[in-house]
């Protein structure tokens, strides 16, 4: 069967070569007789992997040696409440931007352990631009600053790393991590769950710096603590294997690539080419403020919505699939993370002009 070019907004799809190198180490891993998944997680087999895995990811981020990168489970909404358990280190406000509902989520779930101060708020505007600088109400006080880089279900990315002074800037990077370069230096912890640009959904990451380590809240439950995982070197309780030896293979792919600014000028290519497409015509829009369109998720309707059903059932049946929009913003949503080729971003815009000329 041939192969889709799969849109998803996550689990999204994985590169080609990274599948294959799985399929063929599934049942025995370079020549120990077993799977991957059968290993023990302190067995040097598996602690070849991990170990070669981190240094590859440091490799790629340039991830500075004073920083701890922790492989995690729980996905990125469990940071939702780690962050302010770990980070509030005895103050009692955080900061936080509010771009899309990935940011709302994290917002509703810090306020449980911390007051919240939402910086700024682009919910009247529907999401679709991110408020000026000028605009925001940052505390000098607040423990770390929150943001999400790029809103997945919205479509709007920060173009670039907020500038927050002495406060630790705290980024869920799950939508973009690894499509571009990114100075790590500038940030107090990253986060990002595996299931777009990573590998398979049930792994975290978390990039953190030591400094911040070991002050958790009262209370916080042993397996919420970051220096817990840090001390253990992510091997406190069985992590799960599986997911990070694929994210190993999908790190090793990125470096084959060129690394992230390899990642980077293809992610942009992918981009500007859709968002083209869609601009040049009367048939598609997108409703996202130019300056901060997202490079990984282009949301779009069409002119005529009772299209909508017509236009995903003729797209499966053209290979292209997963492109409906969420339920809250509706139409249609092109995810174009690093594994989707620029072959799949050329099949999507000539099907989009095809579908076009037979409804106008």
């Amino acid at each position: 069967m041939t192969r889709v070019f799969n849109f998803s907004a996550g689990p999204a799809m994985l590169p080609e070569d990274v599948l294959q190198r799985a399929a063929a180490e599934m049942t025995d891993w370079q020549g120990c007789g077993m799977s991957v998944m059968e290993m023990s997680h302190r067995g040097k087999e598996f602690i070849s992997i991990a170990q070669k895995s981190e240094g590859d990811l440091r490799t790629l981020m340039n991830i500075p040696g004073h920083y701890r990168v922790l492989f995690l489970q729980g996905g990125a909404s469990s940071q939702f409440a780690m962050v302010p358990m770990n980070l509030l280190r005895g103050r009692e406000r955080a900061d936080y931007l509010n771009t899309g509902s990935w940011s709302k989520k994290a917002i509703a779930e810090a306020k449980r352990y911390c007051r919240v101060n939402v910086a700024v708020s682009g919910e009247s505007a529907k999401f679709t631009e991110i408020p000026p600088r000028s605009a925001w109400a940052l505390d000098a006080e607040a423990a770390y600053v929150h943001y999400t880089p790029n809103e997945t279900i919205e479509g709007v990315e920060f173009h670039e790393i907020p500038d927050t002074g002495t406060v630790p800037l705290v980024a869920d990077m799950s939508s973009t991590i690894l499509s571009r370069p990114v100075d790590v230096s500038r940030f107090g912890l990253i986060y990002a769950g595996a299931q777009k640009n990573i590998g398979p959904a049930g792994l975290t990451i978390v990039i953190v710096r030591e400094d911040l380590l070991g002050k958790e809240i009262p209370g916080t439950p042993t397996m919420f603590s970051y220096a817990t995982h840090a001390k253990a070197e992510s091997m406190y309780n069985t992590p799960p294997t599986y997911g990070w030896y694929i994210a190993g293979l999908v790190f090793s792919w990125i470096k084959e690539q060129g690394g992230l600014q390899a990642m980077a000028e293809r992610n942009k290519k992918k981009a500007d080419k859709l968002y083209r497409a869609i601009d040049e015509s009367d048939f598609y829009h997108n409703p996202v403020t130019t300056s901060c369109r997202s490079w990984m998720n282009v949301p779009f309707t069409l002119a005529r919505p009772e299209l909508d059903s017509q236009f995903l059932d003729l797209a499966k049946k053209a290979g292209l699939v997963t492109l409906k929009g969420h339920r809250s913003v509706g139409g249609m949503r092109a995810s174009i993370y690093n594994a989707m080729p620029e072959e799949g971003v050329n099949a999507l815009i000539a099907f989009m002009k095809e579908f076009e000329q037979k409804h106008t």
